[in-house]
C-alpha cells in the first residue's frame, strides 16, 4: 500500500507542535515571556500562541468561507486543545487532498486568491521555523529541547528501526 506523503507530514507537524508544547509547560511565566537572546523575535509564550492561532488559521482559511473567518486568539492554556483541533482537522484536509481540492483558489481576508496547496505548504513550514526558534530559545534558557525531526518521528512511529548489530 503507498504512503500518503501529505498524510505523514501532517501528522509528523501534529506530533512536532505537541511535543514543543508539552516541553514548554514545564516553564515559569519568567522563562515563558523571557525575550530571546537570538535573531528570534518574541518569547516563547508569544511564538506558541502566534504558532498555534497561525495554524488555526490556515484550517479556517482552507474551510470556511471568507464571511466565517474569525483571527483566532487562544489562551495559553488552550494551546494543545487548540493545537490538537486544528491539527487534526489540517490532517483530515491532507487525507482527502486529491479530492478536494481540485482546480481551486480560495480568497483570503486580505485581498489575495491562493491555491490550498499553498496553505498547505505555508502551515508545515510556518511551524517548522517556530518550532525551531523555540528550541533555540529554550536552550539558551538550559533546557534541553525536544527531538522532533523527521528522524525522531521516523523512530518514535517505528518507521525508522536501528539494524541489530
Amino acid at each position: 500500500m503507498a504512503e500518503n506523503i501529505l498524510v505523514k507530514l501532517f501528522e509528523h507537524n501534529n506530533w512536532a507542535n505537541l511535543k514543543i508544547i508539552q516541553a514548554c509547560s514545564i516553564l515559569n511565566d519568567e522563562q515563558l515571556d523571557a525575550e530571546p537572546q537570538s535573531a528570534t523575535k518574541g518569547s516563547i509564550r508569544r511564538t506558541l500562541l502566534h504558532l498555534v492561532a497561525s495554524q488555526q488559521g490556515y484550517f479556517s482559511l482552507l474551510t470556511l468561507p471568507i464571511e466565517a473567518r474569525l483571527e483566532s486568539h487562544p489562551t495559553y492554556d488552550e494551546l494543545q486543545v487548540s493545537a490538537s483541533i486544528s491539527g487534526e482537522g489540517l490532517l483530515s484536509l491532507a487525507r482527502d487532498w486529491p479530492d478536494k481540492y481540485q482546480n481551486t483558489r480560495l480568497q483570503t481576508t486580505d485581498g489575495y486568491f491562493v491555491e490550498p496547496w499553498v496553505v498547505m505548504l505555508q502551515a508545515i513550514n510556518h511551524a517548522t521555523e517556530h518550532r525551531e526558534q523555540i528550541k533555540s530559545m529554550l536552550s539558551s534558557l538550559g533546557v534541553t529541547p525536544p527531538d522532533i525531526d523527521g528522524w525522531d518521528y521516523g523512530e518514535d512511529t517505528n518507521a525508522l528501526i536501528p539494524r541489530s548489530s
